[in-house]
């Protein structure tokens, strides 16, 4: 397969003239032995693009080389189109990682430096992000906020919109304006937490290691600056991350107090992932997040 010019552009300006690129299996070769993971998206694709290439960047800050560095992005132009129909298109280029499956003794080291690094840096802003980021193909607007509570009402509020756009979600919905009402300002609002950064969606199949170094790895997120907790969600709920991770995750960085209430938040954050699976899925996740919301509404009035 052709290597696109915009890709030849960008590695020969970086490593000189004479370097050629070759496709090679998923990745892209350069006569060099680089090898980079790239795509090229649609006109529609290019805030998703955006939210990516912005996401790794600052996780390339706060925890060097736990997740692809991030190479370029942009837009092509009328000097690195192939045809007119390209110009626009947005790109993104990053160092290529041949990933396997997350082990047991990486689980410990991915969790030391979630605690360590990814969740010890701090926005200077609030929380959220500066541009929007998609958790799977749903965008998540994003901007900045005061308080935790505030940013994660925004996001859980997205959602609530995106399911009544959709249409039949209406009980469903009337249940999440209750929480957002009723749940998120006394079980989160008392909480003493800084803004860190969230790798955002953090389920297995974003985790594995490098190959070649045994190192864990970690990629597509949809970052934002939020509480730390938010990012341990989503492991658990569909497996795959073993418990070694969360052990020493909070060896490092303990549960917020009040403790006794971290099982309460990690249904609230999950339950974000479960209204967003019913967005991007269908119905069959909706009766997990009823479940949640069940629960939550019944126990939260109490603390």
């Amino acid at each position: 397969m052709r290597v696109h010019s915009v890709f030849q552009t960008i590695v020969q300006r970086l490593l000189g003239p004479d370097v050629s690129l070759t496709q090679d299996s998923s990745s892209l070769r350069a006569s060099t032995g680089q090898r980079y993971y790239a795509k090229i998206g649609s006109l529609d694709d290019s805030d998703q693009f955006i939210g990516e290439a912005e996401s790794l960047k600052a996780m390339e800050i706060a925890a060097p080389g736990l997740a692809p560095k991030l190479v370029d992005c942009g837009f092509i132009d009328s000097d690195t189109k192939e045809r007119d129909s390209d110009v626009g298109r947005p790109y993104f280029l990053s160092e290529y990682k041949d990933i396997g499956t997350l082990t047991t003794a990486a689980a410990k080291a991915l969790g030391k430096r979630l605690a360590t690094e990814l969740h010890a840096y701090k926005s200077p802003n609030g929380f959220g992000f500066h541009v929007p980021t998609y958790c799977g193909r749903t965008r998540q607007e994003n901007g900045w906020y005061q308080s935790w509570p505030e940013c994660f009402d925004a996001l859980m509020g997205g959602l609530e919109e995106k399911l009544r756009a959709q249409g039949g979600y209406e009980s469903l919905c009337n249940q999440v304006k209750e929480v957002r009402e009723r749940v998120i300002p006394p079980l989160l609002g008392p909480l003493v937490v800084q803004p860190v950064l969230l790798h955002g969606d953090l389920w297995s199949g974003n985790t594995g290691i490098d190959r070649s170094t045994g190192e864990p790895i970690i990629y597509d997120p949809s970052s934002y600056f939020g509480h730390n907790e938010a990012d341990l969600a989503i492991g658990r709920m569909f497996g795959g991350i073993p418990e070694s991770f969360y052990t020493t995750y909070h060896q490092y960085l303990p549960k917020s107090e009040p403790e006794e209430q971290y099982g309460l938040r990690q249904d609230l954050y999950q339950l974000y992932h479960y209204l967003n699976h019913t967005v991007l899925f269908g119905g069959g996740y909706a009766g997990s997040a009823r479940q949640k919301m069940d629960r939550l509404l019944k126990e939260v009035p109490r603390i």
